[in-house]
């Protein structure tokens, strides 16, 4: 082993590094997002058109992630995880600040792009510290209240983000909410314990049992023959393409279809987003742990049933005639879509061998990203401008609507089929 274990147990401490994990999401959701109050300022400087917008806001990012982020899980798989959580969290909150600094289209992409390659080293080992801190029945809860970060980030890069740009300017919000980061970085490096890896594994539920980490070709055809974990990351993967479409052009939607300023537009989204997303995630998680004691196959049926009523919320509250029923058509569906994902990243971590867990939640996430953030926002933003001459200010609201209809389909489908593959013992999922 690489580095030196701390054995772990029950206790207060291993909350501690829950939240300081929980904050490293909630900086790593800001920084991508706070561009998303930023859009109609950015593309007025720089007279950038919605499908370079969705290029910078998404596929940016991506690219570098889709490279690094598999090698990135390797490591963590390896090597000392919190070190890996702490240096990658100081790396793109400096890169998300030097996009204060950006001088044109070229400039702010690759800044983007510096973003993307520190945040591929920070999920994989997060969630494999989380896995080695909670056992198997705490699990969906402890996820769930990581998965809080998630909700925090967008509340921060909205609220603050709309708030600050307005009294400061855009380039300024992007470097007051980077900087901190690096604070938070230098924190969970002096204070955080690596845990001990695989110390809540059973042997008797999957092969292996050490903590040697596989040859690289092994572990890709284990993860691969292994069907509960390949549908669960398409069905949350589709699951997710929705939520970052909305968080990347809800803001600029309702300043565009609605009498609303950017600071306000900000606050509303980050006040709906807390009020609906921190008790979903958290609720969401003990539901699913509740349900799973009945039959395990009801974490992932839990998910489709969730999607399957996000549905018509998601697509209604963009034709609402009123700001007031938009936001609250978009709370209801918020609430009901990331109240699946406590579940969703468990089942990603427990159905794998302790040794796999860095690189299936790298496999996991470049799969999001890469339909969510890769191919979603520059898609919607080139539908956009295409249907801009025959449907005006509301291109952007069809073409999100699209997007809704088509992925929230697949992924309930997708869900039922996991829990399909779900057998009746608890160890599998």
């Amino acid at each position: 082993m690489a580095h030196q274990a701390t054995p772990t147990g029950g206790g207060i401490y291993r909350y501690y590094v829950l939240i300081m994990l929980m904050l490293t999401f909630m900086f790593n959701i800001t920084d991508r997002l706070v561009m998303s109050i930023l859009i109609e300022d950015i593309k007025a400087e720089f007279l950038l058109s919605d499908t370079q917008i969705g290029l910078l806001a998404g596929t940016a990012f991506t690219a570098f992630y889709l490279i690094l982020g598999i090698p990135a899980g390797r490591l963590a798989d390896r090597t000392n995880r919190k070190n890996m959580v702490a240096i990658a969290l100081s790396l793109w909150s400096l890169m998300a600040a030097l996009c204060g600094a950006a001088v044109g289209f070229w400039t702010l992409l690759l800044a983007r792009l510096g973003v993307g390659v520190g945040e591929a080293g920070g999920g994989p080992p997060s969630v494999s510290i989380i896995t080695d801190y909670f056992a198997p029945h705490e699990l969906s809860r402890a996820m769930g209240i990581f998965a809080v970060g998630a909700v925090l980030g967008p509340v921060l890069g909205y609220a603050a983000g709309g708030l600050i740009a307005e009294s400061y300017g855009w380039r300024w919000t992007f470097i007051i909410l980077g900087l901190p980061g690096i604070l938070l970085g230098i924190i969970l490096y002096l204070t955080v314990r690596e845990p001990k890896r695989g110390q809540f594994f059973k042997p008797g539920a999957q092969q292996g049992g050490d903590d040697t980490q596989q040859p690289f070709m092994m572990t890709m055809r284990s993860l691969w023959k292994n069907t509960v974990f390949r549908r669960v990351v398409l069905a949350n993967s589709f699951t997710n393409v929705p939520s970052f479409a909305f968080a990347i052009w809800m803001a600029p939607t309702l300043i565009r279809n609605f009498d609303v300023t950017q600071g306000e537009a900000g606050v509303y989204l980050g006040a709906t987003l807390f009020v609906g997303g921190v008790p979903g995630m958290i609720l969401g998680g003990y539901l699913a742990d509740f349900l799973a004691k009945k039959n395990p196959k009801w974490r992932p049926w839990y998910c489709s049933v969730a999607m399957a009523l996000t549905l018509p919320f998601w697509t209604l509250c963009l034709l609402a005639g009123s700001l007031e029923l938009t936001l609250a058509l978009y709370i209801i569906g918020y609430v009901l879509l990331v109240s699946t994902q406590g579940a969703a990243i468990s089942m990603v971590q427990s159905s794998v061998l302790p040794t796999e867990r860095g690189t299936a939640s790298s496999i996991s996430s470049l799969t999001i990203n890469l339909l969510g953030y890769g191919i979603g926002p520059a898609l919607i933003g080139l539908m956009s401008d295409n249907w801009a001459d025959a449907y005006g200010s509301m291109s952007l609201s069809y073409a999100v609507i699209t997007t809704v209809v088509v992925s929230l389909t697949i992924a309930v489908f997708l869900f039922w089929w996991t829990g399909r593959a779900v057998t009746d013992d608890p160890a599998t999922v």
